[in-house]
């Protein structure tokens, strides 16, 4: 009997060996910075070694074509611009003995959180049921076509270029020696006498770093053409050292065949230069030449537009500047920091701003308001109209009264722009702060627990507006800020978002206050980054952050504050845990329990029988002999009084209570409130 026979057993194929024998690869290109990644199997469809491969677009010269290079860029780009996800392309491919090969690539866009496109995948294939198509297709028709991507490519890629940056961010960008078919450029940019190179792209281009700014002479070939606004066309780039010896050290370094150098006209003026150089050529056809004088028309078009729009910036810069406040008082025992952020991708002018306003009896008024608009008209309305404010405050007029004066101001001049502000006084010696706000933002405090709250400030109608309906009653709300706390004022700028509405901004701004570093100055770069950059805004922003110095006393009279609010039913018991832990850490856990007992029945008191919060305050006395002292503040003229509850009663033991647990208490008037204090004696003093 024989056994069966056995099938042979067959070794498993891995994907990369299924690839090489379907003549297909993968590929992963990075668009942001040019690094291509392919595996074996896309390098045998491309004809190239492993060793001939760096991970650079560049290394495909020797396969691709030119044109064919063009052809692929604008299949990404024109996927790109137009929201596509898929793209598909042919080019072709000349292997190294010189045969010609139709290639076919498919890939995916992938894009960021901004939606900007930043990886293309895909497979690269030998497509070889295509060959009658190559056969057919006209040598001449398809240089046509590559001149036509090309032109298109670069005029639609610049058609977005605002700003000079932006100009030079296209030509120097992965693809920007694609769209020339070149393997280095150069810009230059005309500046009085000089020739300041702004852009040097290429792996050898940096060689040209020392020429970055010389004169604009015929010295070098490219100040040349600049002078003599005619284009140069070299085919031997050695030959031209002899005729400029200042360029012959570099040539060899750069180690390029030939280049064309450009004038780059405007309007009848030369404002620059474009150097275009390539390996492997070695002439230029009247094609070549008419494309690359093509391409700096466009170039020279789009950078004119550039420089005009960027002169604009810079005028309403310098406006902008000069309607904003030069300098901020110093505060005594505060910190306040100040940011204006200009809208990106406009002109960097608008109607936001700030001030901070020096008082009588050592107060500041903080103001941060927005104009309607976004033009030098609302920049120029905005300088008039903090003027206005900066004037009525210095008066000594109450908020509501400078606020409902600059409304008439406003509705006076020969305008039809209405504002938004909030203006605060502020009394450092007490952190008294008094707000009005007329269709502003509210305030944000953040506490020195780190929570955030957003104090109900009730706002009246926009200046200007509230004078022509007639309502410029503005509603003042005290708030107090304890030594630590800090407040923030913003424009809208600073929380609102395409996809958010304006509650859910204040909310992100709250989390954003409550994570943030101590220091004002640090704070507000830590809300601009963390906020208006991340959002990438489109509006303006004025931000001021004023804090309150912590006063911790000194080690061996330690000193803590909080504010309590009436309406925060934790605040009472984080405030009682906040005194246990702090008396623990100053070595004084003795005299925790009975502290705690007259604080809350201290603050009860406060948020029950008073219109506000509390400010507690707890501080060690060295004495003779040393004690603890508690202290409760409100707003409350009226003086406790300690009462006799009958034995079923469920209230009124307050004042006994503190009576029985400190060795003395009392009360104090505070201007327009009191403070009730207690004793408590350190054991063993």
């Amino acid at each position: 009997m024989t056994s069966p026979k056995k099938s042979p057993k067959k070794s498993p194929i891995d994907l990369e060996q299924c690839l090489l024998l379907t003549g297909m690869g993968s590929f992963d290109w990075d668009l942001e910075t040019g690094e291509l990644g392919l595996d074996a199997s896309a390098l045998a469809v491309l004809d190239l070694r492993p060793d001939e491969f760096h991970g650079r677009v560049t290394s495909l010269q020797g396969r691709v074509p030119p044109e064919e290079a063009v052809r692929i860029s604008f299949a990404v780009t024109e996927a790109d611009t137009t929201g596509m996800d898929l793209y598909g392309v042919y080019f072709r491919v000349r292997h190294r003995d010189g045969s010609v090969h139709l290639t076919h690539a498919r890939g995916r866009i992938l894009r960021d959180d901004a939606s900007r496109a930043v990886r293309a995948v895909g497979i690269v294939r030998t497509a070889a049921d295509d060959g009658a198509q190559l056969a057919a297709t006209d040598p001449r028709e398809e240089r046509r076509q590559g001149v036509a991507l090309m032109v298109q490519g670069t005029t639609q890629a610049l058609s977005r270029a605002v700003t000079v940056d932006d100009v030079v961010a296209v030509l120097s960008g992965a693809s920007g020696l694609d769209r020339f078919a070149a393997d280095g450029l150069v810009l230059g940019l005309v500046e009085g006498e000089n020739l300041k190179l702004i852009a040097l792209v290429g792996q050898t281009m940096q060689a040209l770093d020392e020429l970055k700014l010389h004169k604009v002479d015929e010295s070098l070939p490219l100040a040349e053409a600049v002078v003599t606004r005619q284009p140069r066309f070299v085919g031997s780039l050695p030959d031209l050292g002899q005729r400029f010896t200042r360029l012959g050290p570099y040539i060899e370094h750069m180690q390029l065949d030939s280049a064309a150098f450009l004038p780059l006209v405007a309007q009848d003026r030369a404002i620059g230069g474009l150097a275009l150089f390539y390996r492997g050529r070695k002439d230029f056809t009247d094609a070549d030449r008419n494309l690359c004088i093509g391409l700096s028309g466009i170039v020279a078009q789009s950078l004119q537009r550039a420089m005009l729009f960027d002169e604009e910036r810079d005028l309403a810069k310098s406006l902008q500047a000069t309607m904003l406040p030069r300098g901020i008082p110093e505060v005594a025992d505060s910190e306040v920091a100040v940011r204006y952020h200009a809208a990106w991708g406009g002109r960097d002018v608008g109607g936001d701003f700030y001030d901070v306003i020096t008082l009588p009896r050592g107060r500041i008024g903080v103001v941060v308001g927005d104009v309607q608009g976004h033009d030098t008209h609302a920049a120029a309305i905005m300088g008039q109209l903090r003027i206005a404010l900066r004037a009525f405050a210095g008066e000594g007029h109450p908020p509501a009264t400078v606020l409902s004066r600059a409304s008439r101001f406003l509705a006076e001049l020969d305008t039809e722009r209405f504002a938004t502000c909030t203006y605060a006084q502020f009394d450092p010696a007490t952190g008294i702060v008094r707000a009005v706000r007329a269709g502003h933002l509210p305030p944000l405090v953040r506490h020195v627990d780190g929570r955030v709250g957003v104090p109900r400030v009730r706002g009246g109608l926009p200046l200007g507006l509230a004078t022509e309906f007639g309502m410029e009653d503005y509603p003042e709300v005290r708030l107090d800020l304890v030594p630590g706390e800090t407040m923030v004022l913003c424009t809208d700028g600073l929380v609102e978002d395409a996809g958010l509405d304006l509650d859910t901004g204040i909310q992100n701004l709250a989390q954003v206050l409550s994570t943030g570093p101590e220091g004002a100055e640090d704070l507000a770069d830590h809300l601009s980054g963390a906020l208006w950059e991340r959002w990438g805004s489109s509006d303006d922003v004025a931000l001021l952050v004023l804090r309150r110095l912590p006063d911790p006393g000194t080690l061996q009279e330690p000193r803590i504050h909080r504010y309590v609010h009436q309406a925060d039913p934790e605040g009472l018991a984080d405030a009682r845990a906040a005194l246990r832990g702090h008396l623990a850490s100053w070595g004084l856990g003795a005299v925790a329990d009975d502290v705690e007992v007259a604080a809350g029945e201290l603050l009860v008191n406060a948020l029950v029988h008073t219109d506000g919060g509390a400010i507690l305050t707890l501080e060690v006395l060295t004495g003779p002999p040393r004690r603890v002292r508690l202290w409760v503040k409100d707003r409350s003229s009226t003086r406790p009084r300690k009462r006799s509850p009958m034995e079923t009663a469920t209230s009124g033991r307050g004042l006994l209570l503190v009576e029985a647990v400190a060795s003395r208490w009392g009360i104090e008037p505070r201007g327009e409130g009191k403070a009730v204090w207690c004793d408590f004696a350190v054991p063993g003093e």
